[in-house]
């Protein structure tokens, strides 16, 4: 799986946006108005493999990290609401764009106390 791959399919949701607030290494995906968006998903840039963090609902995080090896607690963030994924072929396309899709409906929707933070 490419970065590019993956990438089109995190801006094709909607009001997303590519920000780099961390410097050039990590794409920061943002949804809502530039400037004041919140993050749902993460991509450290250069890395083989492909490294994506995502905000998942914590019991759900906790399941796919005892079930997959290329799960695990979010890489420089909450460690309760954010899973970092190895993009190896261990989890399908699929069940990859499911997750980006339910991390960006847990920050569209969410209340402020669930929103991403840095831990």
């Amino acid at each position: 799986m490419d970065h590019k791959t993956v990438e089109e399919y995190i801006l094709s949701m909607a009001n997303s946006y590519l920000d780099y607030p961390f410097g050039k290494e990590v794409a920061v995906y943002k949804t809502g108005p530039k400037g004041d968006g919140k993050m749902f998903a993460l991509i450290s840039e250069n890395t083989n493999p492909l490294q994506l963090s995502l905000k998942c609902d914590p019991l759900l995080a906790k399941t796919l990290r005892e079930r997959f090896e290329t799960v695990m607690e979010g890489y420089h963030l909450n460690k309760k609401h954010w899973n970092t994924i190895l993009l190896t072929g261990q989890l399908p396309w699929d069940e990859i764009q499911a997750l980006i899709l339910h991390s960006y409906i847990l920050v569209t929707e969410g209340s402020d106390s669930n929103q991403p933070t840095q831990a």
